[in-house]
This record gives structure tokens, C-alpha cells and sequence, in this order.
């Protein structure tokens, strides 16, 4: 992408899963704008990391699709990063950025690993195996690694959920800070996460309730955590999914 490229936005139409006779989630319709950030949340079982694969490519609706705001497929335009880093422990960090170019047989751009690493703070452990970092040094190596393959549209399941409250502060920082440009949706657990790195949200509930986009948060991502317009929608939101729960 270069500096004054919008990143595509996501277009979901009637997309429905299914089971057999179970019913996951049945006519979602949604859109997430070109260079937003999304956090998705809901009840477990409701269909949260089902959805993110389908849009990802990684597994087939019943019905409906998934297209891009500029009318091209999805395929190939997405970067995914899960819940575990799934850094290679053979593979220095420098190696394990550039991972999809050795997976494709490419040559791997130094000079693009050498800024990211540097853009995330970890410039001096290019070299050092995984095992030789905290949790948080490698998260921030899976995210160069998610950057490193420049696509526009980035597919995050509870990323941070692993690290200490402190860490994953700065990491949410770190991350609203270089996705600025990219589409992004985000599976999270976590009201306050959702609320601070978010233009809006997407609250999924357990068939047949669907899907609530109304929640739009004042102010603009990474929000400070005593930020008002947060604590309140936080508390909104909070009790949203508490209701859902019961």
C-alpha cells in the first residue's frame, strides 16, 4: 500500500452457517469501512471466529458472501493474526517475519523486515530465537509479521488476550498505531479493548437475535483508558453482552 491508499472495505450480504439442522447465524448484513478498525464481540457459541474464517476464506458459508467495497474478492488481500503468535522456534524473529515469503518460495525484502522490526521495537532481536523474548516481544513480532505481507485488510482473533493487562495496553497502542491505514476486524472478549481501538462495533449474539451494528464510539482510536466516551460505552456494552448472557 502506499502512504495515500484507502484500504478496501468488507461487504457482508445474507451470509448464513449452518449444521446440519443447526443454525449458527442465519442473514448477517454489514459493512466495515475502507481503513476502520471493527471489534467484533459476542457469547461464546454464537459464531464470532466461524464469521472471521468465512471472510478470511477458511471456511465456506451455507449462504450469502463476502466482497471488498471496490468490488475485487476478498482472496489474497487478507493478513491474519490469531490469538497465539505461532512464531517458529527454529526461526530467528527476523526469519519468522518474513515467514510468508520463505512459504512461497520468494525473496524475502531485509530492507521491509529491517523497518518493521525497528516500527516495533525489537530492531536488536532480529536474530534471537523466540524462546529468548517475553510474551509481549512476541506478540510484537507476530504483528511485523502481519504487516510484513502488506495486505489492506487485516483478520485478528483475540490477539492480545494472552498478555498481562500493562502489556497489553502498549501492544493495543502499538497496533492501532501501525494498522492506521488498514481495514481491520478484531475478535476480542474484552469491553474496554473493543472500546479503545475501535471506530465501532459489532456485537454477534446467538441465533436468532443476529447480528447489533449500532454502536459508534466518539473520538478516535487508541482511546486513553479514562477516556469518557469509552467508560460509557464500555458500560453499554458490558451490560449488553450481560443481558445476552443470561
Amino acid at each position: 500500500m502506499t502512504e495515500s491508499h484507502i484500504s478496501p472495505g468488507i461487504q457482508v450480504r445474507d451470509l448464513s452457517l449452518r449444521f446440519g439442522s443447526q443454525i449458527i447465524f442465519e442473514g448477517l448484513n454489514f459493512d466495515i469501512p475502507g481503513g476502520s478498525f471493527v471489534a467484533l464481540l459476542g457469547a461464546s457459541g454464537a459464531g464470532k471466529t466461524s464469521l472471521l474464517k468465512i471472510i478470511a476464506g477458511l471456511a465456506q458459508a451455507s449462504a450469502g458472501n463476502v466482497t471488498c467495497s471496490d468490488g475485487q474478492p476478498v482472496a489474497g488481500r487478507i493478513a491474519w493474526m490469531g490469538q497465539k503468535d505461532l512464531l517458529y522456534p527454529w526461526l530467528n524473529i527476523e526469519q519468522n517475519v518474513a515467514l510468508g515469503s520463505r512459504l512461497r518460495g520468494e525473496a524475502v525484502d531485509r530492507q521491509w523486515t529491517a523497518h518493521l522490526l525497528e516500527q516495533v521495537g525489537l530492531a536488536g532481536y532480529a536474530k534471537a530465537l523466540p524462546a529468548a523474548l517475553s510474551g509481549g516481544m512476541r506478540q510484537r513480532a507476530a504483528i511485523a509479521r502481519t504487516l510484513y505481507e502488506r495486505r489492506p485488510i487485516v483478520l485478528m482473533d483475540e490477539p492480545f488476550s494472552a498478555l498481562d493487562a500493562i502489556t497489553r495496553t502498549a501492544i493495543q497502542d502499538l497496533a492501532a498505531e501501525l494498522l492506521v491505514k488498514n481495514t481491520v476486524l478484531l475478535i476480542t472478549h474484552d469491553p474496554m479493548e473493543a472500546c479503545r481501538l475501535s471506530h465501532r462495533l459489532l456485537v454477534l449474539s446467538r441465533w436468532p437475535a443476529g447480528l447489533d451494528d449500532t454502536h459508534v464510539i466518539a473520538g478516535q482510536p487508541p482511546r486513553a483508558p479514562d477516556d469518557v466516551d469509552l467508560l460509557k460505552s464500555q458500560a453499554s456494552l458490558l451490560q449488553q453482552l450481560m443481558r445476552a448472557a443470561e
